[in-house]
């Protein structure tokens, strides 16, 4: 773990402690040719803040209680809640959203996501690909890692690509640079201190069988000045000249970038401020402040009230430099109980999301980030009568888009009466991907980035940039 030492403070029990933030397992990396840049003035984007937010709804939305409700179903179906109307006439969405269903113009609603791999983690929602595609060569690596790769040879007092996604995702690593090597993994901080999320017994299991040798150590506090630092880093260069000189593995080239990066990640301090809510204007964190009268209990291992700060630290993360980052909500993994867990979490949601885009859009930075929230897959149609839950759907699931200058205001996609197949207009998560590469300057379908074996890969294999979105 990284830890960045902050000011003293005192605690409301008279302890004085120190403020500090960890951040573990560091990965932006090198590659000698800055494919982003040029692509980018190829598109005529130049040195832009063009970013990504990719909020991962842990588990899988239940598309029929969100934004796809079929009020005239029979009631085993249509669950206990009712349609309300949005700021686009003819357009409803769930009564758990009201406050998106306000600024509905900025969003595009996908009701017909298809091509779900049915696996219970994020991967295919940071890549669009399927786990098992290339796995014989490391994997397909995800969209943060890539952009890493294509910002290589760039000094970057932020990382590329900031991973903050808990639960789940965290413990199967879904944000994984697959065949790129260890030196694209993302900037990963350990928010354990400021958000809370319980593992469920048998991920607890998962996470100690990684073992402590999945994140590196480094620690600058004030005993280590800058100077010591870079006479460290000097020192370090050259007692490692010879074993680099004969590594074959990659590994020695993952370490150097690591250590180029983390030296200038902890100089910038950009990093640690954008994390540090402490320095957020008031009124600000309040406009992302979870009503207290809004809180419907709590699941034991879903997202307490404080997870809208989230989505308020990725927007400063943006601000910073960050191109891409990830989050996670949890828990909709609604096997049993969905309508008494929805009306916890979907007023989060609802909530958090209303506040991100609300404030991008004033701050004038909504055109230049691309927001995508969605899951792993749906929920089935029809309800369990024993546990009052739905289950795992990977026929058909949803996703919200707002900003990137993308044309919003609309549904896409129609199902059936049930929810519960694509009638018309199925989009596949590599189709959302597209339009994520797209709306950064990027044609994935025209991008290469090297295997292992030297062959160049397509950032995607298939999909096209949504037509309706502009």
């Amino acid at each position: 773990m990284l830890t960045i030492w902050g000011n003293k403070f005192r605690h409301c029990d008279g302890v004085s402690r120190r403020n500090f933030l960890k951040i573990g397992t560091l990965g932006i990396a090198g590659f000698s040719l800055p494919e982003l840049l040029r692509a980018e003035d190829a598109a005529g984007i130049g040195d832009s803040r063009k970013a990504v937010i990719n909020i991962h709804l842990d588990g899988g939305p239940p598309q029929m209680d969100m934004i796809d409700l079929k009020p005239e179903a029979p009631s085993e179906i249509r669950g206990e809640f009712s349609p309300i109307a949005t700021a686009v006439p003819g357009l409803q969405i769930s009564e758990l959203l009201p406050s998106i269903a306000g600024v509905a113009d900025k969003f595009a609603f996908i009701r017909t996501l298809v091509g779900s791999d049915g696996r219970h983690h994020a991967f295919q929602c940071q890549s669009g690909f399927r786990e098992r595609d290339l796995k014989s060569i490391g994997g397909r690596p995800v969209m943060g890692s890539v952009l890493a790769k294509l910002h290589a040879g760039e000094k970057l007092s932020a990382p590329v690509f900031v991973d903050m996604m808990q639960g789940r995702p965290l413990v199967r690593n879904s944000a994984r640079p697959g065949f790129l090597g260890p030196a694209y993994q993302p900037f990963r901080p350990d928010l354990s201190d400021m958000f809370s999320r319980e593992l469920e017994p048998g991920m607890k299991n998962e996470l100690a069988a990684l073992g402590a040798g999945h994140s590196t150590s480094l620690t600058l506090n004030e005993q280590i000045t800058t100077s010591r630092l870079a006479d460290r880093r000097q020192l370090l260069g050259g007692l490692d000249r010879i074993r680099r000189g004969i590594d074959s593995t990659g590994m020695m080239h993952a370490m150097d970038r690591f250590t180029e990066q983390a030296a200038d990640i902890l100089t910038s301090g950009k990093l640690a401020e954008a994390l540090d809510l402490q320095k957020v204007d008031p009124a600000t964190l309040a406009r992302y402040t979870f009503p207290a009268e809004k809180v419907n209990g709590r699941y034991k291992y879903s997202d307490g009230p404080e997870a809208t700060y989230k989505l308020l630290l990725a927007r400063r993360l943006i601000e910073a430099g960050v191109r891409c980052v990830s989050v996670s909500i949890s828990d909709f993994d609604t096997h049993s109980n969905n309508f008494r867990t929805m009306r916890q979490i979907g007023p989060l949601v609802d909530h958090g999301l209303h506040a991100l885009v609300t404030d991008l859009d004033e701050r004038g930075m909504l055109d230049d980030v691309t927001i995508v929230a969605w899951g792993e897959f749906g929920r089935t149609p029809r309800i369990d009568a024993k546990s009052a839950g739905r289950h795992h759907w990977p026929r058909v699931g949803m996703a919200m888009l707002a900003g990137g200058g993308m044309r919003t205001g609309q549904a896409i996609g129609v199902t059936d009466r049930y929810a519960g197949v694509a009638q018309s207009r199925p989009v596949h998560y590599k189709d959302v991907f597209s339009t994520l590469y797209r709306n950064l300057g990027i044609d994935a379908l025209a991008t290469t980035v090297t295997d292992p074996t030297g062959r160049p890969q397509y950032l995607l294999d298939s999909g096209e940039p949504l037509p309706e979105l502009g």
